[in-house]
């Protein structure tokens, strides 16, 4: 499946000044500053005027908000991963400052970065995602027991990104440690129950999908160390899938994407069981972008070159 692009030519002077926001305090800072320089060395490699700022340098938020302010930028591109710059914050702050920004908006960003809430979204119009529960006080018995009907399950921070703080439970003795673990993370956690099978992510660029990518991990899952360090993850592209499932796949990611009100680009994550049933895991609103990442690949696949790429969703702040 080729990505459908616009026959308008690239001019790279119709974008103006643009402020690449990346780093950030967030657990996924690392990954974002690998993803934010990679989008920078892109546009500038293309002739687009931009300015890379970190939004926690030297720890102090008045530093980047001075950036902005004397560079005066006509969009940002969003290369902040996690908190502060995924869950609908730095959205928020760019509109008040009126600077069209890329990816999804507010609303949404806070909705896909919150695991709990987006999943009882899906949940509520029909949409496969697996059994789970919310922990919000480890020492209340109650919440803890039902959590045991769910295992073996993942459990995981409600309010983080990139496998950050993830442990699979097998073992009832084990799940109080493991919510209290995830739970450093400061926020609530995410018991989910755990779903036999290979693991997909469907890429989604200006409303069209991008051929799906079967992940491998030789971990135990798809961790963060399997996502950004590790060699030996293998990307099966074609899936593997035959015609008519990756369709199937493809058609409830893009559901579940824009239910939420996500748009731009972004990246939805799923298990598929042993029946061939997919579930869905999370949306992505502002995937990596590093040389390990999927969207490029799948882009890559789809006949966008990562430099095509950083142009299709930086047109998705022109729009704004």
């Amino acid at each position: 499946m080729k990505y459908d692009r616009s026959d308008d030519p690239f001019d790279p002077a119709s974008f103006g000044k643009v402020a690449v926001l990346y780093g950030g305090h967030s657990a996924e800072r690392e990954v974002s500053l690998n993803s934010g320089q990679r989008i920078f060395d892109s546009l500038k490699s293309q002739g687009v005027e931009c300015l890379l700022i970190d939004t926690a340098e030297h720890d102090s938020a008045e530093r980047y908000v001075e950036q902005l302010l004397n560079y005066k930028p006509d969009m940002a591109f969003i290369a902040l991963h996690g908190r502060g710059g995924e869950d609908g914050t730095m959205q928020g702050f760019l509109e008040s400052m009126g600077i069209p920004y890329t990816g999804s908006g507010v609303m949404a960003s806070a909705l896909a970065m919150d695991k709990y809430r987006c999943k009882l979204l899906w949940q509520s119009i029909g949409l496969p995602t697996a059994e789970f529960a919310l922990i919000t006080d480890f020492d209340n018995i109650d919440s803890l027991e039902y959590a045991e009907t769910l295992l073996p399950a993942f459990v995981k921070p409600s309010l983080e990104g990139s496998s950050v703080g993830v442990t699979r439970v097998d073992r009832r003795q084990d799940l109080e440690a493991a919510c209290r673990r995830a739970g450093e993370h400061k926020g609530p956690v995410l018991v989910e129950s755990f779903i036999d099978g290979p693991e997909f992510t469907v890429g989604i660029l200006n409303g069209q999908v991008l051929p799906a990518i079967r992940v491998e991990a030789t971990s135990e899952f798809y961790d963060y160390e399997a996502k950004y360090l590790s060699d030996s993850t293998r990307y099966h592209l074609p899936s593997g899938l035959t015609e008519v499932k990756e369709q199937e796949l493809q058609a409830i990611a893009l559901t579940a994407f824009e239910s939420i009100g996500c748009e731009g680009w972004g990246r939805v994550d799923f298990m598929q069981d042993q029946q061939g049933r997919f579930w869905l895991l999370e949306v992505n609103t502002i995937p990596g972008m590093t040389d390990h990442s999927l969207v490029p690949m799948a882009a890559n696949a789809a006949g966008l070159s990562f430099d095509d790429l950083i142009v299709e969703i930086l047109n998705t702040a022109s729009g704004r």
